[in-house]
């Protein structure tokens, strides 16, 4: 098929091109700007447009049909004359179910831990050899794109509960039906969508209510409110609760004791993690692996990109990455770290990127999330601000929020590295957090330069 993609440059859409086009398809796309590593990838591919922009001559009558992404607005030319000429146009998770539709469909969401949860199934299917197609929000090792599209009988998908398209103002997990839902959380996210906490979680109860007839959920049952969600949910699904496993920190190494009474050391660590593998025990037990398989595979994962990477381990001296930035997933991100080596002193650094996190009614919610750490540090660009054309933010206004005097603001990347670079090494662990860079830092390189 002849395939266009509008706004092809994101990260699962950039994936998908690549994941089309390994399938035999024509595949043409456009975007406004397109940046590494999807810019590389799609040049080596023989994909990257000549130019950037919008060019609605590209939208011709021998085009199958097109896939919209997140980025292009409702107003944009190429999408604008493919609706004029009847073209059929996807949002990308619409696409997904209509590739999906006949395979069973195992969907993971939650407000956090959903990129490691998905993450943790394929690794184990890949080990147990299972064939299955997959959409998840990072690149894996051992998993050349983020998307695989093929004949197998089972997909597996990270559901973000954020909107589809400009045109398809649904949760993308709304298009999904599962078979198997797991959800990890509920906290409150994507306030410029979800104006209320009581709007997001409703989200949450569409889910279930869209799952497919005979479906399961499994649920995390520390979470009061997801609980009361799964309880007023369709009566022809199936609900079991999980919680983490009970495990023990020996020399900065989790060992974990499985539900057979044996302890399995394993590469992650932090009670998020843990109860992230038990969602994924479930759901890999749903799909047919043995007890020894999942065990044998859970032994070696080591976790997906920018979700507590480890870039740094050394006798005196680690540091971690890690995709947090909504208050929940920097709270327990801190707490994790902390926990793994108590005595270690730690630097926390959080970056205020996204709608919500910038967003002064949702600053409280950060309270207490940075406390465990030794030194604690908040970076955002006022030309974030800007852009995103929100007020300006006061350093004050920050301080109060997270309820932490000694709490080290930054605003400039120059700034922040400086301070990191005159931080006293020893003994010491380094975590970073952010969806964005911390204002263009090259983050790998600076922190193997500290050690």
């Amino acid at each position: 098929m002849r395939i266009h993609l509008i706004a092809m440059g994101g990260a699962v859409m950039h994936n998908l091109a690549l994941a089309l086009q390994k399938n035999g398809h024509f595949i043409t796309g456009s975007d406004d700007e397109i940046y590494n590593p999807a810019k590389d990838r799609l040049e080596t591919a023989g994909l990257l447009p000549e130019k950037f922009g919008w060019f609605p001559e590209k939208i011709t009558p021998d085009l199958d049909f097109a896939i919209l992404g997140m980025h292009a607005r409702a107003e944009n030319p190429e999408l604008k004359k493919a609706l004029e000429i009847g073209m059929k146009v996807y949002s990308f998770p619409e696409f997904i179910h209509e590739h999906s539709k006949d395979k069973k469909r195992v969907v993971v969401a939650g407000s956090h831990g959903k990129t490691t949860t998905t993450s943790m199934i394929m690794h184990v299917l890949r080990n147990v050899g299972l064939s299955f197609d997959y959409l998840v929000g990072a690149q894996l090792d051992g998993f050349e794109t983020m998307v695989q599209l093929s004949d197998a009988p089972i997909m597996v998908i990270e559901g973000d509960e954020y909107l589809s398209s400009a045109i398809d103002q649904r949760p993308k997990f709304l298009h999904y039906r599962p078979h198997v839902t797991i959800i990890t959380g509920v906290a409150w996210d994507h306030i410029n969508v979800f104006p209320t906490y009581d709007d997001y979680c409703h989200q949450f109860e569409l889910l279930l209510e869209n799952m497919e007839p005979d479906g399961k959920v499994f649920y995390y049952e520390h979470d009061n409110d997801l609980v009361e969600i799964v309880n007023r949910s369709q009566s022809t699904i199936s609900t079991l609760p999980y919680k983490e496993f009970e495990s023990s920190v020996l020399a900065g190494k989790t060992r974990v004791l499985t539900p057979q009474k044996t302890e399995i050391e394993l590469q992650i660590f932090g009670n998020h993690n843990l109860a992230n593998l038990a969602a994924a025990r479930l759901a890999c037990l749903e799909l047919g692996v043995t007890e020894s398989q999942f065990w044998a595979a859970a032994e070696t994962f080591t976790g997906a990109a920018k979700r507590l990477q480890n870039l740094v381990a050394g006798a005196k001296f680690s540091a971690w990455l890690d995709f947090a930035h909504a208050p929940s997933k920097a709270r327990a991100t801190v707490k994790a770290v902390k926990q793994l080596n108590p005595a270690r002193r730690l630097v926390a650094c959080l970056e205020l990127h996204t709608f919500s996190s910038l967003n002064k009614a949702f600053l409280p919610l950060y309270a207490d999330s940075l406390d465990p750490a030794d030194v604690a540090c908040v970076f955002y660009s006022p030309h974030t601000l800007e852009m995103k054309k929100m007020p300006p933010i006061q350093p004050a206004e920050i301080r109060e929020a997270f309820g932490l005097p000694e709490l080290h603001i930054f605003t400039q990347s120059t700034d922040f590295q400086d301070f990191l670079s005159h931080q006293d090494i020893e003994n010491t662990n380094l975590l970073l957090m952010s969806s964005g860079n911390f204002g263009g830092m090259d983050i790998p390189i600076f922190v193997k330069g500290l050690s």
